[in-house]
């Protein structure tokens, strides 16, 4: 220890400081939290829990998943938006999170600049389908009855901004389709907006997979395409949007994590390297592929850009669509 006051020689004078980067490899020292503003049991509650169980694994720590939902799904960001900027709160969110940035107004946080995205998780399609009393079995059908009777048929959502609705809108808009939307109730859930499909309330919507599939193998929906450019492996007959006659469409729903902005770049970097080495472990991969999903490789910095750029499409298609921006209490 070095006083106020004395003679010492320059010799004499040693100060231990960590060498760069001691902290971050020595990272993490204690529990870390995942939040995310989901239910329990859904695709992102479920990719989110299989994470972190690998994470624990990998650093010895707890990894404790925590389910924030409600607020339109705002209240888990701006949970980690309030939390120190250590690195040990993580937040898991889906395409959703960058859409936001370009369709709700007064967020108590910057979901572009409030936060760092680390590293993408999964993705998976979507199915665009149409309820049995519509008559549509093909994108065709579908195309050609909205021409028909322009902005007269409806569409549903689980709610204005989601990604089920950007994804049918990006749909209409590159189909040269007009529709009315009708977005689910506060309080619905997915589930309440395929029902509502299936009873004819709404003609097609665009909705994931796995929640999809009793009713599409019960032949209550009929799968028009999925919403990627690869075929998905659970509904392998059925053709991609792009393949039945709209060139190029691709959207999936994919999953990421972020962190507090303000957060060390060296803890930054170990964070994405290690949640990188997760995913590719074989039996990680084959336990996401039973719910449909599919790893996502990227860098960080790639990720970062890819984020912007989903952010930057949602502006061009609620431009393109004229869907008015909203405030928090719009979507509660």
């Amino acid at each position: 220890m070095i006083g106020l006051c004395g003679d010492l020689h320059e010799d004499e004078i040693m100060i231990d400081f960590p060498p760069p980067g001691a902290f971050t490899q020595t990272y993490p020292t204690k529990p870390v939290r995942v939040i995310e503003p989901f239910g329990v049991g859904g695709g992102p509650d479920l990719t989110a829990r299989a994470l972190g169980e690998k994470l624990s694994e990998l650093w010895r720590q707890p990894v404790m998943v925590e389910n924030r939902p409600g607020a339109g799904s705002t209240t888990a960001p701006a949970l980690v938006a309030k939390s120190p900027a250590d690195g040990y709160t993580l937040l898991v969110n889906t395409s959703a999170h960058p859409y936001s940035a370009a369709l709700i107004n007064r967020l108590p946080y910057d979901p572009l600049n409030d936060f760092i995205p680390i590293a993408p998780l999964t993705s998976q399609p979507y199915v665009l389908v149409a309820g049995k009393p519509a008559g549509i079995t093909t994108v065709g059908d579908l195309v050609a009855a909205a021409k028909a009777k322009p902005s007269t048929i409806k569409f549903g959502s689980s709610g204005i901004g989601t990604a089920t609705h950007f994804g049918v809108e990006k749909f209409n808009l590159e189909a040269g389709i007009k529709a009315i939307h009708v977005p689910a109730r506060p309080g619905d859930a997915i589930a309440d907006t395929i029902a509502n499909t299936v009873a004819g309330r709404t003609t097609y919507l665009m909705a994931p997979i796995p929640l999809a599939l009793a009713d599409i193998r019960a032949g209550k929906l009929h799968a028009l395409g999925v919403s990627t450019m690869k075929r998905s492996s659970s509904l392998p007959e059925v053709p991609t949007i792009a393949e039945a006659g709209v060139p190029g469409f691709d959207f999936p729903i994919w999953y990421g994590i972020w962190v507090r902005a303000g957060t060390p770049t060296g803890m930054v970097d170990k964070l994405s390297k290690d949640i990188a080495r997760v995913m590719t472990a074989p039996d990680l991969r084959d336990q996401l592929a039973t719910h449909g999903t599919d790893p996502i490789n990227m860098t960080q910095p790639e990720f970062a850009r890819f984020v912007l750029g989903e952010s930057e499409s949602a502006s061009r298609i609620i431009k393109a669509a004229g869907i008015k921006t909203l405030r928090i209490a719009d979507q509660l």
